[in-house]
């Protein structure tokens, strides 16, 4: 290798290509991803429920959630203005808290209004929705949010 290597550029992060965000790509990622770590987790411990709810509201509410706030962010392939010059541990902290939030309350929600209003009993899965929901929600926001940021070129002037 030459000894002439470009080094003058200091943030080489920005200079390298990313792969392009694609919206289907990344809700099948946040499918696969919690479904095959949860699952293989609760087949390896023995949990059945860990490995059942793996595949449903684990991994479903991740998907549920890349795909709204993937086709939030991209906006029709115009992104708003803020969400380019926030900076991205901002960006990400309140989509993440607003996420997480919704996701909480819908839990909440439906653990204690489905056994009182429908003729579902009451069981342990309900009760895994408190705690199934936000966690997906802000792991796949995060990560989801992460990713965008980082294939969407920054305004001139703005922070990173």
């Amino acid at each position: 290798m030459p000894a002439t290597k470009d080094r003058t550029s200091s943030n080489r992060a920005a200079t390298r290509p990313s792969r392009p965000f694609i919206l289907w790509r990344e809700v099948a990622t946040a499918y696969a991803a919690p479904a095959l770590t949860a699952g293989t987790a609760g087949l390896l411990t023995g949990q059945r429920d860990l490995a059942v709810a793996a595949c449903t509201t684990i991994a479903g509410t991740s998907a549920v959630v890349a795909f709204l706030v993937g086709a939030w962010l991209r906006r029709g392939g115009r992104p708003r203005r803020w969400t380019v010059t926030t900076p991205r541990l901002v960006l990400t902290a309140a989509l993440v808290i607003t996420g997480a939030a919704a996701a909480a309350l819908l839990g909440w929600f439906t653990a204690q209004w489905l056994p009182a209003h429908t003729p579902v009993p009451n069981s342990p899965w309900l009760e895994r929705l408190r705690i199934d929901l936000p966690v997906s929600a802000a792991l796949a926001t995060t990560i989801i949010t992460l990713r965008w940021r980082a294939t969407t070129p920054a305004r001139p002037g703005s922070p990173a």
